[in-house]
């Protein structure tokens, strides 16, 4: 802040801070993702090892399973809790993307412990679990950018405007009703 004669004057921001803030909600946007990534991962590792140690199935075909579970988990928590200020409006296009990008993850994932397991011979439980991690950071990256990118859309900037202002004002309304109701006043009629 500089200071003149008549006190404090702030700066109009400037593109530093501009830049600032959208590193800042990438930063956070980053780590709600991780947070339900990580969730997501252990419950691929614990469907994955539940599924290999109880069943013949052979290795693959366990991750597979454990990676299908692990997407609808993920679905919900991306939607509900990363995601939860992004578009909306087309819920079927949207998860039509979803899976489709969540197919591509699945294919880089279990590509990655086929290639150890097949390619290579690397099929102790150790191995497995490491190869299954592996496969999983490379699918996230993946799956970070096309989640971002074509799923889970952001709103343009006037439909994120005009859809906080129908908020103010629904919850402006209701404010103004129960104080009209606490008072015994009639409620506000709206005129046109």
């Amino acid at each position: 802040m500089e200071r003149s004669s008549s006190g404090p004057r702030t700066r109009p921001p400037t593109s530093r801070s501009a830049a600032r803030e959208r590193l800042d909600r990438l930063t956070r946007e980053i780590a709600k993702f991780g947070a339900v990534g990580g969730v997501g991962v252990l419950v691929n590792l614990l469907v994955f090892n539940l599924v290999r140690h109880t069943t013949d199935l052979p290795v693959v075909r366990a991750s597979v399973i454990a990676t299908v579970v692990s997407i609808v988990s993920n679905y919900v928590g991306f939607r509900y809790f990363t995601y939860r200020d992004r578009d909306k409006s087309g819920r079927t296009r949207e998860l039509a993307l979803f899976l489709l990008f969540s197919l591509i993850g699945l294919v880089i994932e279990n590509g990655v412990l086929y290639t150890a397991t097949y390619g290579f011979g690397w099929d102790s439980p150790l191995q497995s679990n490491v190869f299954k991690f592996v496969g999983i950071g490379v699918a996230t990256l993946f799956r970070f950018w096309s989640y971002r990118s074509w799923v889970f859309r952001a709103l343009p900037a006037r439909e994120a405007v005009a859809s906080a202002e129908s908020f103010l004002e629904r919850a402006a309304e209701k404010a103004t009703a129960r104080t009209d109701k606490a008072s015994g006043k009639k409620p506000h009629q709206r005129v046109g």
